[in-house]
This record gives C-alpha cells, structure tokens and sequence, in this order.
C-alpha cells in the first residue's frame, strides 16, 4: 500500500499546498482520502483522474471536499461518456451537501449521474483492494477518522479531529498515522476541534504507530515550529517509530 500526499494544507490553500488531499493505492485500485481545495491538481499528476474506486470524505469542511466539484465536472463532461458512478463515502448529507456546493438549489443537480453517495456506518467495507472503517472524530461537524486496509498493512487518517481516544484505538499498531496537527501548544485551541502537533505524536505514541505523518498544516504557523513541537513530544512521550512532517508529493510505502 502506498500514501501520497497531494494536499497538506489545513483550513485553506496556501503556500504549503493544496488542502487536504491524500492519494492511497494498492495495486491497481486507488482512492481518495478527501479532495480539498486544489487536490486535483496534483492528483492528475500522480494518477488518472478517472481511476479511482472511490473517494471518501472525512467532514464537509471546504477544505476537505471543495475539489469534489471539479471531479463532478470532469466525470460529468468527458468526452465520450462519464465512467461508472464513482462512490463517494461520507457524513450523512453528504449527496445533499456536494449538490448544493455546486448548483444554487439541490433539486437542480443532484450528481447521482456520475456519484454513487454512501454514507458512512460502523460496518467495514470493501472498496476495491481496500477494506474501510470509520470512527467518528471529535470536531464541530459531523465527522470521521478513517482506517484502510490492504496487503496486510493499515493506515489511519485522523481527518480533523481533536483529543480522541477513540483516535487511539482505532490507530493501535498501525502501520501509517496520517495525524492532523493543526495548532501548537500555548495558543487558544477549543476543545474538540484540532490537535496540536504535540498531541499528535502523543496519539501516535499511545497507538503505536510504526510512522507518524503530520499534516493539516495551516497556513498561518511555521512549520519549523511545528517540527520542534513533535520532535520534543516524541522524546517526552517516547515515542520511537518514523516521524515525518506532510509536504506536496510526499510518497510512503507500506
């Protein structure tokens, strides 16, 4: 199984890249784990845009899904014909929030000509190579931290989420914690809502998670403060597997 960073930007866009955009693949499936604002571009640079066997939404945030507009588009309009619906999993509303992002009233547009929406349960399912569970994440919104499977190794991607135990177990001996580490320690942070890059390798450690990969990453922090928070909550925590900060194009194989 294979990780690709093509968005690790939190909240918006900036100069750390597109927002929150993360490319998985196993041998000739692949999905998407989220498609925030300018995922796409660098997911054409990586893959065939067409071929993805589904893609998965941790929350409704722009940040998180805005891009899915755009592959509406490019699925919709193909020359010759749109693929086979492509599932798009995600919060309860999420058919009627996509349609609503893209055409001024839901009943014009409802996207279920190119997108098979399916909600997220507490059931695992199979997408292509991939084996999927959810568990719901602590943030304003409904939301959800994602663990896939494949090949014998298992990643766990936080989505937005703030201090969770629930996080922990379902990261335990993971392979790949893909933490979201919003904020730094020291700055208003209100509770359920982002962790911090110490409280992110704090969840990895209590995981034990073999590699830890932080992102999210906000525009308005230095990301060398960021690095210097995770790097002494590895020492105080004790935690010794792989730690890794997100950027554009990162690849990590499992």
């Amino acid at each position: 199984m294979k990780l690709t960073v093509l968005g690790p930007s939190g909240s918006f866009a900036g100069p750390y890249g597109a927002a929150s955009t993360y490319l998985v693949e196993h041998g000739d499936s692949a999905i998407l784990l989220d498609c925030g604002n300018g995922g796409l571009t660098p997911l054409a640079q990586h893959r065939d845009i067409y071929e993805l066997d589904a893609v998965l939404l941790s929350h409704l945030h722009l940040d998180h899904f805005a891009d899915i507009g755009g592959l509406y588009v490019a699925r919709r309009y193909r020359p010759g014909g749109a693929p086979d619906l492509l599932p798009v999993f995600g919060p309860s509303d999420v058919a009627q929030r996509v349609g609503r992002m893209y055409a001024p009233r839901a009943d014009e547009h409802d996207l279920a000509d190119s997108f098979d929406f399916r909600p997220f349960t507490t059931s695992t399912v199979t997408v292509g190579a991939f084996t999927i569970t959810a568990s719901q994440a602590k943030h304003p919104v409904e939301a959800f931290s994602i663990k896939v499977e494949a090949g014998g190794k298992t990643l766990v991607y936080s989505g937005d989420t703030g201090v969770s135990q629930d996080l922990v177990q379902l990261a335990t001996n993971a392979d790949l914690l893909l933490v979201e580490a919003s904020f730094l320690e020291g700055r208003p942070n209100p509770p359920d809502l982002h962790l911090t890059a110490r409280e992110a390798v704090q969840h990895a450690a209590q995981a034990r998670a073999k590699t830890v990969v932080l992102t999210h990453l906000v525009p308005w922090n230095d990301i060398n403060d960021t690095v210097v928070e995770a790097q002494r909550a590895r020492d105080d925590f004790g935690y010794r597997g792989d730690l890794e900060l997100a950027r554009t194009g990162l690849a990590v194989e499992l």
